[in-house]
């Protein structure tokens, strides 16, 4: 019994281990999850990072292809105007010289598409020449805003407005002008080329900016001057308040940046670039949605790829969890089931040693007990006494108060017997029917006396009720045997001469106790 109280320690520590363990397990899953969540966290940002600095680097690029042409456009138109300004300066403004510039502007259309025409007013903005053809008598054009500005002011570089709607042609035209002077250097007229809004967006169409994409260029005080695609309602705008104008071009002249459009209100990345030789603002933009949209789908497909691989590491986590929780559970059944049998082995033995009524030791448990301490006394030279106890009138009780009532007095003699034998080496039994007898280990004559005449004390103070016997109560008859140490006389001697001084008692009137005489001891 002690082994298999040793192994159930033993097994303590074990399943603590096993709890630990999967402790351990739990946290490592908790930590390859996490791992792969925020592996997976990262390279979607990462990746959503690339995308919006390609697409950034993708404007930026377009914006100086864009820049360039546009510089071009403007460039070749003014160099046209400077031509016609140094013939008109030097050789007039009679009916011959103009339809010689008219000439020589047709001969520059083919090189200038985007040209739509040219004309030439005199310093009341009076139509003097115009490329698209005749033109009504009182034309005049000093109402715009590109001739009160050569008028009132001297420069002679050249002025980019618009859009406007042609007066000659109807269409959407941007213009390029120059004043010219008099001999004098006073101002007398303007020339003007006008180009064509329709061409620009042409070009621009060609470019694959997605379906919410747009392509811009502006005045630097943030006027619309062309926008693709083409709005009718967004020409001649001005877009001062746009972050581009408001926030970045006070900064620097090339840059990028993501807002919503103040034109449609979509969410776009710009890219833009303010030219060095004139006031124009290029600008790009990509809708951002159509630019993430690609890496949306790369994103969902890693999003569920990497949730498959948590779902897997969780399924067979959880399984291998679960089967060494199964495990523990199975040993805990199998340790319980074990505690269980070693209890009711334990009770059994106790139901095999212990008198069912009287909770004393039986018959059987005080033989084994009396050749046991019979050894013992004999190897360690020790004295034992042994106690054979009769309670009187016995079988009157029975036939005045019936067996049960005889029972319950035999249980409460044994409560009183055990109550008066202490020491944990003594041993209380009952030795048959209404006998009863104690084995005290270590005990000569005189012990073994007094424990006697304890119990007959205990029994008097009990005051047990017994109309058979002459006392009116419960009294018993005890017969006292001891061996001196050393002694090598068997159990049945021993009980021999208890059972003959127990005898005595009786035949002295019962209620009393006798000392057998002392049986020898072992020869020296």
């Amino acid at each position: 019994m002690p082994a298999l109280r040793d192994d159930h320690h033993r097994e303590r520590p074990y399943e603590a281990s096993v709890k630990r363990d999967i402790r351990l397990a739990i946290l490592l899953l908790s930590i390859i999850s996490l791992a792969v969540a925020i592996a997976t966290a990262w390279e979607l940002w990462s990746a959503r990072e690339r995308t919006l600095a390609e697409t950034t680097t993708h404007n930026l690029n377009l914006t100086q292809a864009l820049d360039t042409y546009v510089e071009g456009i403007v460039t070749q138109s003014s160099m046209l105007l400077l031509g016609i300004a140094e013939r008109l300066e030097h050789e007039g403004l009679d009916a011959p010289q103009l339809q010689r510039l008219n000439e020589l502007v047709q001969r520059q259309q083919h090189l200038l598409v985007q040209l739509n025409g040219v004309g030439i007013y005199d310093a009341q903005g009076n139509w003097l020449m115009t490329s698209t053809g005749p033109f009504p008598r009182g034309s005049n054009s000093a109402d715009r805003a590109y001739f009160i500005h050569h008028r009132d002011n001297p420069s002679l570089e050249a002025y980019i407005d618009g859009p406007i709607h042609s007066r000659s042609t109807g269409v959407w035209v941007i213009t390029v002008s120059r004043r010219y002077n008099d001999a004098q250097g006073n101002f007398a007229g303007v020339i003007v080329a006008a180009l064509g809004v329709q061409d620009f967006l042409r070009l621009f169409g060609k470019i694959d900016i997605g379906r919410t994409g747009a392509i811009g260029v502006a005045t630097s005080s943030g006027q619309v001057l062309v926008r693709y695609p083409f709005r009718e309602s967004d020409m001649g705008r001005v877009l001062s308040r746009s972050p581009i104008f408001t926030q970045y071009l006070d900064e620097t002249t090339v840059g990028s940046a993501t807002f919503a459009s103040s034109l449609d209100g979509v969410e776009r990345i710009y890219a833009f670039r303010k030219n060095e030789r004139y006031p124009l603002v290029t600008s790009v933009a990509l809708g951002k949605d159509e630019a993430l949209a690609a890496w949306r789908a790369d994103a969902w497909r890693t999003v569920a790829i990497a949730f498959g691989l948590l779902m897997v590491i969780v399924v067979i986590g959880s399984l291998l969890i679960l089967a060494i929780q199964r495990r523990i559970g199975t040993e805990r059944l199998l340790r319980d089931a074990r505690e269980d049998l070693i209890k009711a082995n334990r009770q059994l033995e106790v139901l095999a040693s212990r008198d069912p009524l009287t909770g004393l030791e039986n018959r059987r448990s005080f033989d084994d007990h009396l050749i046991a301490e019979l050894r013992r006394a004999h190897r360690e030279r020790t004295p034992l006494g042994l106690l054979l106890i009769d309670v009187d009138h016995f079988k009157r009780f029975n036939d005045t108060y019936g067996h049960p009532a005889g029972d319950d007095c035999l249980r409460r003699i044994g409560r009183v017997l055990a109550d008066s034998v202490r020491r944990p080496a003594d041993l209380a039994a009952r030795y048959g029917g209404e006998e009863l007898a104690v084995i005290l280990p270590h005990t000569g004559p005189d012990g073994a006396q007094a424990v006697a005449e304890q119990f007959m004390q205990r029994l008097q103070t009990a005051n047990l009720t017994h109309a058979g016997s002459p006392l009116g109560r419960i009294t018993a008859s005890i017969g006292i045997a001891t061996l001196p140490g050393g002694s090598d006389s068997s159990p049945q001697a021993l009980i021999e001469a208890a059972d003959r001084a127990l005898y005595r008692a009786k035949a002295a009137g019962r209620n009393r106790l006798e000392n057998a005489p002392t049986l020898p001891g072992a020869a020296p």
